[in-house]
């Protein structure tokens, strides 16, 4: 048992490591392809050479790159005050420098929010009413000099050794023709997703490094091939059985040309042999990549073909898209020895397996997928919710910028008579029907001034999954209790179960829900269910929209899950909803479509 859970926390704190990377990164990749068309497209020996406008490749890289990835790393640990600071601080890594500082950047600007946010921890509550802004402009000032000149003395030689280390070891490793070698770690991490950590950590920057000097890079490839999860789905099209391969051209198309690669992860967790099959296509495919001399100029983001061809540099179009197809038949031929000599009668746990692929990506994100029991439960806790107060140290800036957003949120959910506010957490008051949202630093301190009060804590007060998680129980708590309060309804007008319970004279509008665990999956059944109209030329629109944006009014036909209705139905009373057991491949959808408009 302890061994598991060892294992499970090493594997949780990659995940981590990986999203904040990301965190930083991801952000920023609009900015990393707009550098890489410029360069693509405008210098010297690119498409249309303009002299001047391949000026901008230099500073962009150089500076505006780094600077971006350092303010979101900032922005990361404490918010603006932190971003600000760490900006001020990549530049002494920047100056001088004769590579371009992402790493450097991956390291000042977290340090410089870290340094600010301690900084103000010590000082800030001890300042008089009426200086807060001279100590705020004075503090971050002081704190971003001393960090870049630290950054100019210490880190810039630091990094600047540790880059030309790693570039040395990347060069060396495609000069003997290991690099294809790499697939055999970053396939596996995909599934487990791991690759975060990976891509965005250490492929991305290196990738710019190179293609900095050589005009496109490899290492762009490594991890948003889409030819190996398109042979595998390949593979269950032709091979598959049950609603896995039912399903698996539709993913297909989305994986290939959406970039969505997470769709195909359920198909190898469902048969954990075939990632013997996507190891074989990203080696195959690396491989021709390098022998062919393919290469981006810039990252792939999503890793759909699409942005893979619009970020392929000049004269390497031939390489890249031969590593694609041949990472795609490779993994195809072993897949589909695989699922040949398969001999069990249908694939049943391909759900289980998908709702196993939702759980660990929330675990990657730090969220997680909460059962309809649990939903339940969580939505009794909120019962006594009257009063709403954020609480940061001085009680402004960030804590009012958290109650704002969350203020509009309880607004556009129609709940009324709980108020949300903010204070500092000194100024907190213990009382009844209280909850107080907090950054996690200052849980503990909130939690011991107000005991009665019920507590949850975020990452960031700008943006937190936990503002709609809050939102959803209050308003699923009004829809309970204005059920109970009428008589005449002692049942949800909601309460549809199949086909024959539709009302479809009040139809207009069929959808399934959108969240974050779910997009392949919404996007998968929404295609399937056009297809099947399309096909019986009837006319009703079909959709995918997020829970919060559906109205509560019986024109709409939700699609869901058992699971998932019993949520629905705590949270809406006039929607009509069917309930499917699985939302790819219902038996329940031929009658359906016969009988809508």
């Amino acid at each position: 048992m302890d061994n598991t859970k060892s294992k499970s926390s090493f594997k949780a704190k990659i995940q981590k490591l990986g999203t904040s990377l990301s965190s930083m990164v991801m952000p920023n990749i609009a900015a990393i392809i707009a550098w890489g068309l410029i360069t693509a497209l405008f210098m010297k020996s690119g498409w249309i050479p303009v002299a001047k406008i391949a000026e901008l490749i230099t500073p962009m890289l150089n500076y505006l790159l780094p600077l971006l990835i350092a303010y979101c790393g900032g922005r990361l640990v404490y918010e603006e005050r932190g971003a600000v600071v760490g900006a001020i601080a990549v530049m002494g890594v920047i100056v001088g420098a004769d590579i371009p500082m992402f790493l450097g950047a991956m390291i000042m600007g977290p340090l410089g929010g870290w340094c600010m946010k301690k900084f103000d921890q010590l000082f800030q509550e001890k300042i008089r009413s009426g200086f807060e802004m001279i100590y705020n402009n004075f503090s971050a000032g002081i704190i971003g000099m001393l960090l870049a000149i630290l950054g100019t003395y210490i880190v810039n030689p630091l990094v600047t050794a540790g880059s030309n280390f790693m570039a040395k070891g990347v060069d060396w490793i495609i000069s003997i023709h290991m690099l294809p070698l790499a697939n055999i770690f970053i396939e596996p991490a995909k599934i487990l997703f791991l690759n975060n950590a990976i891509g965005n950590g250490i492929l991305v920057p290196l990738g710019v490094q190179q293609a900095a000097t050589a005009g496109k890079s490899v290492l762009f490839l490594l991890e948003s091939n889409p030819g190996p999860g398109l042979g595998i789905l390949l593979a269950y099209m032709f091979f598959g059985k049950g609603s896995s391969k039912a399903s698996a051209p539709g993913a297909a198309i989305i994986q290939f040309f959406g970039g969505i690669h997470e769709i195909y992860f359920p198909y190898v967790l469902m048969k954990p042999a075939l990632i013997l099959a996507a190891i074989a296509g990203g080696v195959s495919g690396t491989f021709t990549f390098q022998l062919l001399g393919g290469g981006l100029k810039a990252a792939a983001s999503p890793g759909s073909i699409i942005a893979i061809l619009l970020m392929t540099a000049k004269g390497a179009y031939f390489g890249v898209i031969a590593g694609v197809l041949v990472a795609a038949v490779v993994s195809f031929a072993i897949a589909a020895i695989i699922l040949k000599a398969d001999k069990s009668e249908d694939d049943d746990s391909f759900a289980e397996k998908q709702a196993q692929m939702q759980e660990m990506k929330a675990e990657s994100k730090g969220q997680s997928v909460m059962s309809a029991q649990a939903a339940q439960t969580s939505v009794e806790s909120y019962r006594d919710v009257k009063k709403i107060i954020f609480a940061c140290d001085a009680g402004m800036g960030s804590s009012a910028m958290g109650a704002s957003l969350l203020r509009d949120k309880v607004k556009k959910a129609g709940i009324e008579n709980i108020s949300v506010t903010n204070t500092a957490v000194n100024k907190l008051q213990d009382e009844q029907g209280l909850l107080v949202i907090t950054q996690e630093e200052l849980a503990e301190r909130a939690a011991e001034r107000t005991p009665s009060a019920m507590h949850v804590a975020v990452d960031n007060f700008l943006s937190s999954p936990r503002y709609d998680e809050i939102v959803a129980n209050l308003k699923a708590l009004t829809q309970i209790d204005s059920q109970s309060a009428t008589e005449e309804q002692p049942k949800n007008q909601n309460s549809t179960d199949n086909v024959d319970n539709i009302d479809v004279s009040k139809v207009k509008e069929v959808t399934y829900v959108r969240h974050d665990q779910h997009v392949g999956t919404a996007t998968m059944a929404v295609a399937s269910l056009q297809a099947l109209m399309h096909k019986a030329q009837k006319t009703t629109k079909v959709t995918a929209t997020a829970i919060d944006d559906i109205q509560d009014d019986a024109s709409y036909l939700v699609v869901a899950t058992p699971e998932a209705a019993k949520n629905l139905r705590l949270r809406y009373t006039n929607l009509q909803v069917l309930v499917v057991d699985n939302l790819l491949t219902s038996d329940q959808y031929p009658a359906l479509v016969d009988k809508l408009n």
